[in-house]
């Protein structure tokens, strides 16, 4: 349940993001375009590796 409620959350920050990136372009603001932007390339980059990390089966120790 609580995973599912982060990566809902992870979810609206990455669109959130990517909205605030593209009025902040249009508006000609560089700097807030530019870093909503890369806030919006973490949060893609964190959600393929919690998918990554979700389909892996779980390493066995090593005797």
């Amino acid at each position: 349940m609580a995973s599912q409620l982060g990566r809902f959350g992870l979810r609206v920050l990455r669109v959130t993001a990517s909205t605030a990136s593209i009025i902040e372009l249009l508006r000609s603001d560089w700097t807030g375009g530019v870093s909503a932007g890369l806030a919006w390339l973490l949060f893609v980059q964190l959600e393929r590796r919690l998918q990554a990390g979700s389909t892996d089966e779980p390493e066995e120790p090593l005797s």
